[in-house]
């Protein structure tokens, strides 16, 4: 099942889910990844193993962790190869002062925003899909 590649239709038919988790990013030597995470992604990088998983599963393994975030569920399929959705999500975060991570799954996409920010991202989504 392939997902949209129109950007004016994915813009207007976007809607958001907030989990309601804090989330954080741990980067660990691939050898010293704990068996028993789960992880939200798991990612191998030449420098280590990155990591998103829930706040309080790092602090329970005493994982140091960065990026204290919420993660945000945008529930439009957007085609993996859709140009310009998530460069235009971006752009409208970084207008706001606000650092966004997107992390893209088959069916869609997922922004992991400043911890505190949630709010302010869910209204900019909001004026994203009502001015497309």
């Amino acid at each position: 099942m392939s997902g949209e590649t129109d950007l004016k239709t994915l813009l207007s038919s976007l809607t958001a889910f907030l989990a309601d988790e804090t989330y954080v990013f741990v980067t660990l030597p691939p050898a010293d990844v704990p068996q028993n995470l789960t992880p939200r992604m798991r990612f191998e990088e030449a420098e280590g193993t990155t990591l998103i998983l829930l706040k309080d599963q790092a602090e329970a393994h005493a994982l140091p962790w960065h990026f204290p975030c919420r993660m945000i569920t945008l529930n439009v399929h957007s085609a993996l190869d859709a140009v310009g959705f998530i460069a235009h999500i971006a752009t409208q975060l970084a207008a706001a002062n606000m650092g966004v991570n997107p992390v893209a799954g088959f069916y869609h996409d997922h922004l992991f925003v400043p911890e505190g920010r949630e709010g302010d991202a869910l209204e900019i989504l909001k004026q994203i899909s009502k001015s497309a």
